[in-house]
């Protein structure tokens, strides 16, 4: 069953159709000779089920490729990673699938509501632009149309990988202080190695990591460990950390 919303269902954003922000000065008679594909993902199956108008918008991006000119057959949605990291391309077959088309020559555009959908990791993100440079291929967001044979272009692309790396080392941090933010109020935080303390049964102790033995980040004054004497101190496993 296929996740695309009708048309009539789609969020067309104003930017979408936007021409003034595409310069389609870059587009020749070639590139609208190829496919124009449409990437969608999702981080996780959460976001895909309670962050629908992101997905509305992602799919809504097949009308931004006919805009500049594909016939409607000939724009590519894939969407195979939803509810799936960008942190690598291990795992997503839809973003190695998306390198073999423009590989093979079959891609003219690329589309993607920012660059952190197509990926998180420089790594990955540079080989995208080495294939694209090579075979031709152009890249646009919602902020415009990019050639990466272009030292301009090329340079803003790369700024742009970097920041959604640096965006997820952001998100990781924010939650992973938020975690030791509540573990404190608990009065349970004695490190931050990330190893949770666990029960008397062996669970999860309100999904927080409640004890670590690393030095170097006690617990602020008036803070208490609220343990037992009795009850055992380390139990197996890491603190689960945000993915994008």
């Amino acid at each position: 069953m296929t996740l695309t919303p009708p048309l009539s269902e789609v969020a067309r954003d104003p930017r979408h159709l936007d021409m003034s922000t595409l310069q389609p000065e870059k587009l020749r008679a070639w590139h609208r000779e190829r496919l124009a594909v449409v990437y969608v993902r999702q981080s996780t199956a959460q976001q895909v089920l309670a962050h629908q108008e992101s997905t509305r918008l992602q799919y809504g991006l097949v009308a931004r490729a006919e805009a500049l000119g594909w016939p409607t057959e000939r724009v590519l949605v894939i969407d195979d990673d939803l509810g799936k990291s960008g942190t690598s391309a291990a795992g997503r077959a839809g973003f190695q699938r998306l390198v073999s088309e423009v590989g093979l020559g079959h891609v003219g555009l690329i589309l993607g509501v920012e660059m952190s959908r197509l990926a998180r990791s420089n790594a990955d993100w540079h080989r995208l632009l080495e294939v694209c440079a090579l075979f031709g291929t152009l890249i646009a967001d919602l902020d415009g149309l990019y050639d990466p044979t272009q030292y301009n272009d090329r340079l803003l692309l790369g700024l742009k990988g970097t920041m959604s790396e640096a965006e997820l080392h952001l998100l990781k941090q924010r939650l992973y202080q938020g975690c030791l933010s509540k573990a404190r109020a608990l009065g349970g935080v004695q490190g931050i190695t990330g190893i949770p303390r666990t029960s008397t049964t062996g669970t999860r102790i309100g999904g927080l990591p409640l004890s670590w033995s690393k030095p170097g980040c006690n617990v602020p004054s008036g803070g208490r460990d609220r343990r037992r004497s009795d009850e055992p101190t380390v139990g197996a496993g890491t603190a689960r950390r945000g993915q994008d």
